[in-house]
């Protein structure tokens, strides 16, 4: 097959695209210029995109042997994924940008583009397996990204190969030292690749300005002044301007996000426990939505945040009943269904969270 490699400039997606060029596929790099001014240094671990990167990327390329191009995708990904993470916590919303870049960048606008130019498949670093069109959790648990790429279409998924998804992390290094990659132990990036400082409420605020607030307990009283919703996100427990804990001595949570009245809710942890997550824009990797309740396992949060679940499609969307609560669960968050088995979790779909309900329900 003709594929399209996309080098990030680090180690999993180097060693993604040597595999490709093992398995006999006629390989081309590329790499993805994310922002309009890129640094001309990473910063430790922190942020990508940068002129290291892109260099870093090209010696990999050389390396391998294969064609290296640079995409400019600047204006798309600001579009898509900037703007939207900034107007989803201007909302009181919790977005996350990695799963909205593989939605919106690698696998639409370069899976398109890849396609147009008679590409047939886009191969990523992504920790992940793809069989037989099943996207699965990666055998290296710590590393899955199963949980951000579970918002790509079956469509997608036909056009997607994820090469280092069977393999552990150390062994991706150990790999790539072999195989003479400058980038074997080049850190990972971490936090959100277009805030490399790593300050998401100075980003925030830069973005939104102040919209003046109150925080308020679970009877309505002013504990706190804040300058924005966007610097708050359910299940937050530091950074909250508040004198100390509460009466009872035990720490206060943000319990709600009330970005008209600009109100922000603090309570107990118990406060925090939902049974029931609702969610829109479902996407059923399989391509259809499933008859009738399914028993899953419900996943809120990239790393963590899993539950014993049902779920079932409503209204284009789908809402998922648990059977243990879960803590921390914001709107604009995604939850990801997975079915349990034992080749290794199934993703069964995911969908955006738009609300969530206390109240225990019976499960059958």
């Amino acid at each position: 097959m003709r594929v399209l490699a996309a080098m990030s400039g680090g180690v999993d997606s180097a060693v993604a695209a040597a595999r490709a060029v093992d398995a006999g596929h006629e390989v081309v790099g590329v790499h993805l210029a994310l922002s309009t001014a890129p640094g001309t240094l990473r910063t430790g671990s922190r942020g990508c995109c940068s002129k290291e990167d892109a260099g870093d990327a090209r010696r990999a390329a050389d390396v391998l042997g294969i064609p290296f191009y640079v995409w400019d995708f600047a204006d798309r990904f600001k579009e898509d994924v900037i703007d939207d993470f900034v107007a989803a916590y201007a909302a009181g919303e919790t977005p996350n940008p990695c799963l909205r870049c593989n939605e919106k960048i690698k696998f639409s606008a370069l899976a398109d583009r890849a396609v147009a130019l008679g590409f047939d498949a886009v191969v990523t670093g992504h920790y992940a397996r793809l069989e037989q069109g099943v996207l699965r959790r990666a055998v290296d648990a710590d590393k899955d990204q199963s949980y951000v790429l579970a918002v790509l279409t079956a469509d997608q998924l036909s056009r997607a190969m994820f090469p280092v998804g069977d393999t552990p992390k150390p062994q991706i290094r150990a790999e790539a030292a072999e195989r003479g990659l400058a980038v074997a132990n080049k850190p990972d990036s971490h936090d959100i690749c277009f805030i490399p400082s790593g300050d998401t409420r100075a980003f925030l605020g830069a973005k939104i300005g102040i919209r003046p607030g109150a925080v308020v307990d679970a009877d309505g009283t002013e504990l706190a002044k804040h300058d924005g919703v966007h610097g708050f996100t359910i299940g937050q427990r530091k950074g909250l301007g508040l004198a100390g804990p509460a009466a009872d001595g035990k720490p206060r949570y943000v319990t709600g996000i009330d970005p008209d009245s600009g109100t922000v809710r603090v309570g107990s942890a118990a406060d925090l426990e939902v049974w029931t997550v609702r969610a829109e824009r479902a996407i059923w990797t399989s391509g259809s939505a499933p008859d009738g309740p399914i028993e899953c396992v419900a996943q809120v949060r990239a790393h963590g945040g899993l539950a014993p679940a049902t779920a079932r499609a409503v209204d284009g969307g789908l809402e998922v009943r648990l059977r243990e609560p879960l803590t921390g669960v914001a709107r604009g968050q995604a939850v990801v269904v997975y079915r349990p088995d034992a080749l290794g979790d199934e993703v069964i779909g995911s969908g955006t969270i738009t609300g969530t309900d206390r109240e225990r329900v019976a499960i059958a």
